[in-house]
């Protein structure tokens, strides 16, 4: 299947770099075309509407990852809802992260000077979490599924392992480099928290995100609040507690209406057809790095990996790689590649034979 239709972009680069910033698509950009009009033409007019507008999306969402609506929110982005989450969360939380995770996540809780300890990114993974919960007992897990500079990805299945253990652990989980790869049930997982951007693998821009919570802990947060009258003004009498936390003030419908814009399309190509392609190029891909020692032996030793990899390469070699048209970053100690469901085998074939010269 072709995609350059809807990404253009593709025609001219070998675009492997969705792990920093998804594409847009062609029909996306008709679509923020069409409401920009509107809107230009409207005024307040066009603002009429956006509330049902608003729960449209958020319905859509919510049956895409089969969330319950009344759980889930529209937010701006992972980081205002991960901080505003901390926020309601009760005092005394003692945090279990993992070693060199995303800053948004570590270094949203180090700030507020919670009790942390860390995990480090190194060989049996998932036997020294469990090891760690059983001895040290944390209070709560907060984890990026995916991490951002290695690919490095706890498996569903563990995370649902892990709930089942232990029961009482509060597992909170940045999906951002998760979300839009493969099909993802939220009410059959493991996390009692989930939330995402949506502008790397969604391919949905900026401005825009969700987030999911189990009936337990949506039941939990914010207990002080709970304790005090809500708002009485009328516009704002069909918002929960919880929204007017996570969904405070005006919200973008450009940007919520690209998500569903994305989700809609996503839908049509089949979950099962983007999973099957994305974890097919990556498995090739990973091989091809393995035998060539491009990756960590960390890394090249574990069975489920996501579709982002980190090279051990030169800087000479990553400007070989800018010069052949292929966009990519450097990220820790390597360079960083992505490969989504527009890519293609040719894709990687170009890219090894930029590595092998």
């Amino acid at each position: 299947m072709n995609f350059t239709d809807q990404f253009p972009l593709l025609e001219k680069y070998t675009y492997l770099d969705t792990a920093s910033s998804g594409l847009l698509s062609q029909r996306q950009v008709n679509w923020r075309r069409v409401h920009d009009q509107t809107f230009f033409e409207q005024g307040s007019l066009f603002r009429l509407t956006q509330a049902a507008f608003l729960h449209d999306v958020k319905a859509t969402v919510a049956k895409f990852f089969n969330a319950k609506t009344e759980n889930s929110f529209l937010i701006p982005n992972f980081s205002f809802g991960f901080n505003t989450l901390l926020q309601g969360l009760a005092e005394g939380q003692r945090f279990l992260l993992l070693a060199e995770d995303y800053p948004s996540v570590n270094y949203a809780i180090e700030n507020r000077g919670h009790t942390c300890e860390y995990i480090a990114m190194a060989e049996q993974l998932e036997e020294r979490i469990i090891d760690h919960i059983k001895t040290q007992k944390p209070t709560v897990f907060a984890f990026s599924l995916v991490q951002y500079v290695t690919g490095v990805k706890l498996s569903l299945e563990f995370i649902k392992d892990l709930k089942a253990l232990f029961p009482d652990l509060l597992i909170i989980a940045d999906g951002t480099q998760f979300c839009g790869t493969t099909a993802f049930d939220f009410e059959a997982s493991g996390f009692d928290v989930f939330m995402a951007s949506g502008y790397k693998w969604m391919l949905a821009g900026y401005g825009n995100g969700f987030m999911f919570l189990k009936d337990e802990i949506a039941s939990r947060l914010f207990a002080e609040a709970r304790k005090r009258p809500s708002p009485t003004e009328q516009f704002l009498q069909s918002k929960s507690l919880l929204s007017v936390y996570f969904e405070p003030g005006h919200m973008d419908t450009l940007n919520f209406g690209t998500l569903k814009q994305s989700i809609l399309y996503f839908e049509e190509l089949g979950m099962d057809f983007i999973s099957k392609q994305t974890q097919s190029l990556s498995e090739k891909a990973k091989a091809a790095f393995t035998e060539r020692g491009l990756l960590s032996k960390f890394v090249a030793h574990r069975q489920e990996h996501s579709s982002i990899f980190n090279l051990t390469l030169s800087t000479k070699k990553y400007q070989e790689l800018l010069a052949a048209d292929i966009i990519c970053y450097p990220r820790g100690n390597g360079i960083r590649l992505a490969f989504h469901f527009f890519n293609t085998e040719a894709d990687l074939a170009k890219l090894l034979e930029v590595l092998s010269n």
